[in-house]
């Protein structure tokens, strides 16, 4: 069964898939979004969801460090409220705390990789986190 984890912001979507069993998450892409004109890439994700047979989405959640919940989190749901109309799909959400962050020390102490280019991966990297961790909390 294979699984899309989503790192929804206001600009981007960031995007993971499982592998076929489950066990591992992999970054995909980044959809480019606009909350202000209500582009929300729905097209390109019906597309990833057809090439992958996704059965499920996994949302994260930004909730605040003292697990209180802004309005990012509501964000999230709203988005994830909308893909599970549109697709049919079951969504789950997974606390994505830190995951940017994480994302982020990753690619400079492991990768060495430049400010520039990690706006460009960041965001697909924290969807993999996100997945990851779900996936591991599951098994």
């Amino acid at each position: 069964m294979r699984i899309i984890g989503l790192d929804v912001g206001s600009k981007t979507v960031g995007v993971a898939v499982s592998d076929p069993l489950g066990f591992t998450a992999q970054g995909l892409e980044i959809i480019p979004i606009n909350e202000a004109k209500g582009e929300f890439g729905f097209d390109r994700l019906a597309d990833l969801v057809k090439d992958y047979k996704v059965e499920k989405f996994v949302v994260g959640l930004p909730k605040n460090m003292n697990n209180t919940s802004g309005p990012r989190v509501e964000a999230s749901q709203a988005y994830g409220k909308k893909i599970k109309e549109l697709f049919d799909l079951p969504v789950e959400y997974q606390d994505e705390r830190l995951t940017t962050v994480q994302a982020e020390r990753m690619l400079v102490e492991q990768a060495d990789v430049s400010r520039g280019k990690r706006k460009k991966v960041i965001d697909k990297l924290a969807a993999q986190l996100i997945l990851q961790n779900y996936l591991d909390r599951m098994f």
